[in-house]
Order: structure tokens, then sequence, then C-alpha cells
């Protein structure tokens, strides 16, 4: 009996060893950013994350501008918003990223980090957002990016919180509640 107990505590510590290895956050990845630097999110540890992807000829592309809002009113307050260009909506980001960096500047005056245009859906899907998208990566939930400005909300941890669809704008009590508290 006692070397069940043995055993079984064994085989309890292996499971949780196992899945403290394989549990994941957004703190592993490096990207490129739109001047073609690596952005290592590492370096947002401590830091509330919004995640959007983004795109210049969308219905929802004035999000930009409340997205620079709220970025400049909490950027100093533990908190960033990370960009990410994608062009699988409606071919609504046909942009270079030299052209994506000039149009987010000239109209909305983006300050926060903007990366590379990258897939976020599909078999090209960028290897953030198979994270972002993924329980089994994030340990949180599933979902599908459903269309430009999606909102994917990260604690200090680089843990997923939560997931705001498109029409959910960066300046609703939801966002700033979360980003506040």
């Amino acid at each position: 009996m006692k070397q069940r107990a043995v055993l079984f505590a064994l085989l309890l510590f292996a499971i949780i060893a196992i899945q403290a290895q394989t549990k994941q956050s957004i703190h592993q990845f490096k990207v490129k950013d739109l001047n073609g630097k690596t952005f290592d999110f590492a370096s947002l540890k401590g830091k509330k994350i919004l995640v959007v992807n983004t795109a210049s000829k969308c219905g929802y592309t004035p999000q930009y501008e409340q997205l620079e809002e709220v970025y400049r009113m909490y950027k100093n307050k533990n908190f960033v918003i990370v960009g990410f260009p994608a062009n699988n909506f409606g071919s609504q980001e046909p942009g270079t990223n030299a052209e994506i960096a000039t149009f987010c500047k000239s109209n909305y005056g983006v300050s926060f980090p903007m990366m590379s245009k990258i897939s976020v859906k599909g078999n090209d899907m960028n290897e953030v957002y198979q994270f972002l998208t993924k329980k089994a990566k994030n340990g949180v939930k599933d979902s599908n990016v459903e269309w430009n400005f999606q909102k994917y909300l990260l604690n200090e941890n680089g843990e997923l919180v939560q997931v705001y669809l498109s029409g959910v704008e960066p300046t609703d009590v939801k966002i700033l509640n979360w980003v506040k508290g």
C-alpha cells in the first residue's frame, strides 16, 4: 500500500512537472517589428499587454486613434499595446511594412509597437497567434480571429486573460477597467 502511495505521488509530481514545462506565455516569443528589428516579448514582463491585429483599409481602422489614446494614457502604468498588421480579411492590409508604418504614423500618430505584417489565421498563422488562439498553448481558451482589430488581453505574466471582438472599441469600459485594475 505504501508503494502505491509513493508511485501515485511520483506520477502526480511528473504530471505537474510536464504541465509546468508545457505552459506557455507570450513572453517566450520574439518577432520582427515594422522596421525589421527583433521585438522580444520577454521585455514586457510585468506589463499588461493588449495585442491587436490591424489593417489600414478596414471599417475598424479608425480604432487606431482610440488604441493610441489608451496607449498614451497608460503606457507609463505598466501597459502596452502591440499591433500586428495582417492581410487575412478582405485584403484590407495590402501594404508593405514601410507603407504600413507611414500610414499609421501620418494618419493616427501611432507610437505603440507595431510588428511586421503576419498571418493571424490559416496554415501560415504566426506562432504568436497560434498561442493566442489555441487553448492547448495559452491554457485559457480556444478562439478564432474573426476580423481585423480583434483584441487579446494578457496579464503581467504574459498569460491570456480575455478576447474581445472587433466591435469592442479600445476605449470600452471593460478594457479600460482591466487596464486600470
